[in-house]
């Protein structure tokens, strides 16, 4: 199956980058990063979350790019990223390793960027917020939809009350090996329930749709066992950064109690909110308050490269 699954028209269709740039980790895994916007703009970085790439911020870029620099990159085994050479590519160091590599790769030593993380993306800023290129670069973060602990125990993806139970059977679901197989509309349904609220656009459910069955099961795979083992509740606490937050009400993967939580432990959170009835995959799913979210944070806390 395509790694380039993703829709070819609308809203969601990614743009063309203004550049193409190969990061390179500490392990030695290449990372595929565009580059959108002019140069000198204010800068920001995407990550995506667990089976997406950087196709899921279309909507963002589309918005965002005219007065902005626009960096985004595929985390490893994803989209035209390579998939890890063996298990010890499948870390949150590894995430860490991967951000500070993209970082180094796209901004001018020194320069500021507003950071932002949907899911496991969110989960790579806090496993390196305490990384120097992080204190070097990191005007501020935006997580969405994300967690930093308990993730399978907390899911609501199977309606059973809460306990080990559920969470077992929760385990083996979302680490399962199975492929994704085509796009159908069954297939759809079934990633709406679980990934989206139950007002999700056609559209919106269709871009997710192509991007998530993109991704290779034993990239899936291995990133669901660490997802399952995650536990990153310090790094919470080293994201000193002005630190925002949202997510939705109808979120089985990550429900809002992960959002509180982050909140509650952050030394300087400048705002959370919680979406009613948008499910996990905020960025497609509200676009227009993740963009403005993040428009916002860049304006306080990101200056404008003097001869821009």
């Amino acid at each position: 199956m395509s790694r380039l699954m993703h829709v070819t028209s609308g809203p969601y269709e990614p743009p063309v980058p203004a550049r193409e740039l190969t990061a390179v980790s500490a392990d030695g895994a290449r990372l595929y990063v565009q580059v959108h916007g002019p140069e000198g703009a204010p800068a920001v970085l995407l990550a995506h979350g667990w089976t997406c790439s950087t196709a899921f911020w279309a909507a963002q870029i589309r918005e965002l790019a005219a007065g902005h620099r626009v960096i985004t990159y595929d985390q490893r085994g994803h989209g035209r990223s390579p998939e890890p050479a063996g298990a010890s590519g499948y870390s949150t160091r590894a995430l860490a390793d991967d951000l500070e590599a993209v970082l180094a790769m796209a901004l001018e030593p020194g320069e500021k960027a507003v950071l932002v993380g949907h899911s496991m993306g969110g989960m790579t800023l806090m496993s390196a917020s305490s990384r120097p290129k992080f204190a070097e670069h990191a005007a501020a973060v935006l997580l969405c939809s994300t967690g930093s602990s308990r993730l399978v125990a907390e899911s609501t993806v199977l309606p059973l009350r809460a306990g080990r139970l559920r969470t077992r059977l929760t385990h083996a679901v979302l680490g399962s090996r199975a492929p994704l197989g085509p796009v159908t509309a069954l297939a759809k349904r079934i990633l709406r329930y679980a990934t989206m609220g139950a007002g999700a656009a056609p559209d919106k459910v269709e871009a997710c749709a192509r991007i998530v069955h993109a991704c290779p099961r034993k990239v899936r795979h291995g990133w669901s066992r660490v997802l399952a083992a995650l536990d990153l509740d310090a790094g919470i606490r080293e994201l000193t950064v002005p630190t925002a937050v949202v997510a939705g009400t109808a979120d089985r993967l990550t429900p809002a109690v992960h959002a509180r939580a982050i909140v509650a432990g952050l030394p300087h959170c400048v705002g959370s909110a919680e979406l009613a009835g948008v499910g996990h995959m905020t960025p497609i799913e509200a676009p227009e308050v993740v963009t403005e979210r993040i428009r916002e944070l860049a304006a306080t806390y990101v200056q404008i490269k003097e001869g821009a």
